[in-house]
């Protein structure tokens, strides 16, 4: 009979995983999980923090094998410098494919039409879902997490979207004992979500202990703003300010990185990974309704966006 080792009481386990040990390790098996079962997946990566963070678990899920996906950008046209910058040298320095489908272009082409407000990160739905349409992508990674908004709590790990790309609540399916179902019908594919279960806390606490770069913006800078429905919007060719805005200087950074025209900085003197750190535990605001105007459209704006096929 084989010996039951047992750890005294009021001693720490060393065989236990961390909090943020777990969470990488959900991630890194939902990613080798989507390899094993799936065709041609694809990374949603914009040089945000999240899917900067979604990145780097892939590379250490499959190293140092090369990560077996490519990315896909939705470009509005109205994104951070700062941000396309990372983006880039982020793929030449991993060697990665990456495919860009522009809001722009699509405007240029009469396909999509500029919004009254200026924003365009409504628009970004047909190029995505024509993107995964023309590549023929059949699970599509995403770095939403349940803690950013409330239709985003509704989904599940595995979410499996229509040949519309459309997305409904009715047909989410149990996810039991991280057992992941990713049978699709042809012309349907899967959303999967590996940081899906991580809050913001968890994410900057992951990114200090793995040492992983940011772009600047999500430190705290000297930035010319103007204020808009109570949000320090960045000025640019998008459409701000109006006459009536007036622009000023102030110490900020960002939470969340999306397209300029709907992503506003909070005031801050957070320069360090540290400093971050301590001023998300104290905040009592998600990233997304602190600092996002297109979640702010309606009550249901999220969701009404998902149906439609947004991430």
């Amino acid at each position: 009979m084989s010996a039951v080792t047992t750890v005294p009481e009021g001693t720490v386990n060393p065989y236990a995983l961390s909090h943020l040990d777990s969470l990488e390790s959900e991630a890194v098996h939902i990613f080798r999980e989507v390899a094993g079962e799936f065709e041609r997946p694809v990374i949603l990566f914009s040089g945000g923090k999240d899917s900067i963070v979604m990145l780097h678990l892939a590379l250490k899920a499959f190293a140092p094998a090369p990560v077996p996906f490519t990315l896909l950008h939705v470009d509005t046209g109205h994104n951070f410098p700062e941000v396309l910058d990372y983006r880039d040298r982020t793929v030449e320095k991993h060697g990665l494919r990456l495919h860009v489908a522009s809001v722009q272009e699509y405007i240029d082409a009469g396909k999509l039409r500029e919004r009254p407000d200026g924003t365009r990160n409504p628009l970004q739905t047909v190029p995505l879902t024509e993107a995964i349409q023309q590549h023929r992508f059949d699970a599509v990674f995403g770095g939403g997490r349940r803690d950013e908004e409330k239709a985003r709590a509704k989904e599940r790990v595995f979410s499996l979207r229509d040949e519309f790309s459309q997305w409904d609540p009715r047909r989410q399916r149990p996810e039991l004992w991280q057992l992941y179902n990713g049978r699709h019908a042809p012309g349907e594919h899967v959303r999967v979500f590996p940081i899906s279960n991580w809050t913001e806390l968890d994410v900057w606490q992951y990114i200090e202990r793995e040492g992983i770069e940011l772009p600047e913006i999500y430190f705290a800078h000297e930035r010319e703003v103007f204020n808009r429905n109570g949000m320090w919007l960045t000025a640019g060719h998008w459409g701000g300010p109006k006459d009536h805005e007036v622009t000023e200087t102030r110490l900020v950074r960002y939470r969340t990185v999306g397209d300029m025209s709907c992503t506003g900085a909070v005031d801050s003197d957070a320069t360090t990974l540290d400093a971050v750190i301590t001023e998300i535990a104290a905040s009592r605001l998600t990233e997304r309704g602190a600092t996002r105007a297109d979640d702010k459209m309606s009550e249901a704006a999220m969701e009404d966006r998902k149906r439609e096929g947004y991430f």
